[in-house]
């Protein structure tokens, strides 16, 4: 009997993240700088680097939420945008779109489908995170958190669109690399003050996890703010220009404890949310805390912080030894070729 093979995309608007699955298990997958907002060329591009990891397959699922890029003037726009050139590149190779509750559209009825479509990425991974029965569901990624409460197996979130969730704590806008740090605190101390940050792209919470020791590897793909390396000098660099000082004024125990009160900014924030989500009610305390993405790391940390069980997204699905880990960074890739080898599956 023939593999079943499929290939799952999340093409967001910095990173294209593909998966591959054979009979039901994930044998590999990768993560690929992908940013849209230079056009849709990188897109091209991606999708080359990707299958030269991946190979092809006879059937793609699709989710995406590069819809959001500045390159397109509406969310539906993008959507149309994106799936086509998804169609043009996977040439004699079926596509499929994830559209959430509405399950999966063909590419007929994506223009239909577009508010379903845009942004669901988080619908598929916490749908498949479903077979738990009850948990909470966090994938922190490069840009974005998305926070998920499971019950009774099925998602049971209360935002579908951007808009909602974000009211709702469901999706915080803040990542492990790409955050900008002017976004987060506006004073910060330092040298016995409270200082307020310059209100420039001098440093993302990249350079914070880097000085810290907290940066998986391969996690930050993107250039740095000032286009120089990424060492810890570097990122001390980046970091004290926030402050505008210089890296030589203070030392590496400062840079330290500046970049150590980021991060726990970041976590409350975090935290904040999840204390919102789960102040509905409909959880039992017993209930874990499923890690997704390339934060899950911090993830772990909330899990502990709300006194609640820790479980790995990729210890949920099939997943070889080696591509276990990559899977988990690619969770929404893995989900929508899962997905699709369930409901597709011969």
């Amino acid at each position: 009997m023939d593999r079943q093979v499929i290939l799952g995309w999340d093409v967001g608007g910095a990173h294209l993240k593909g998966a591959r699955a054979e009979d039901g298990i994930i044998t590999r997958a990768v993560q690929i700088a992908c940013p849209l907002w230079l056009g849709l060329e990188e897109l091209d591009r991606a999708i080359g680097e990707a299958e030269s990891v991946l190979g092809q397959a006879s059937l793609n699922a699709i989710t995406m939420t590069g819809e959001l890029c500045d390159t397109f003037a509406t969310r539906k726009e993008g959507v149309c945008a994106l799936a086509a050139a998804m169609v043009r590149l996977l040439p004699a190779r079926k596509a499929i779109f994830y559209a959430g509750l509405f399950g999966f559209a063909g590419h007929a009825q994506v223009n239909e489908h577009a508010d379903g479509i845009a942004s669901a990425n988080w619908h598929a991974s916490a749908a498949l995170a479903s077979k738990l029965g009850e948990a909470l569901f966090i994938d922190i990624g490069s840009t974005t958190t998305d926070i998920i409460p499971i019950a009774a197996g099925r998602p049971a979130n209360r935002g579908n669109k951007d808009a909602d969730r974000l009211l709702h704590g469901e999706l915080v806008y803040t990542g492990l690399t790409r955050s900008f740090l002017m976004s987060g605190p506006k004073l910060v101390p330092f040298a016995g003050q409270w200082t307020p940050l310059m209100n420039e792209w001098f440093a993302s919470m990249a350079d914070v996890h880097r000085i810290l020791g907290q940066l998986p590897e391969g996690a930050d793909l993107m250039e740095t703010a000032d286009g120089r390396e990424k060492t810890n000098e570097d990122s001390c660099a980046r970091l004290a220009r926030m402050i505008g000082r210089d890296r030589a004024e203070a030392n590496e125990a400062a840079w330290v404890r500046l970049a150590s009160f980021f991060a726990e900014a970041q976590l409350r924030e975090i935290i904040d949310a999840v204390a919102l989500v789960l102040s509905r009610g409909g959880l039992t305390t017993s209930a874990p805390v499923v890690g997704a993405g390339i934060g899950r790391g911090l993830t772990r940390e909330v899990a502990s912080r709300i006194h609640r069980p820790f479980v790995r997204f990729d210890d949920l699905i099939g997943a070889t030894a080696d591509a276990k880990s990559k899977a988990c960074d690619c969770a929404p890739a893995c989900a929508v070729a899962l997905l699709a080898a369930s409901h597709f599956g011969s």
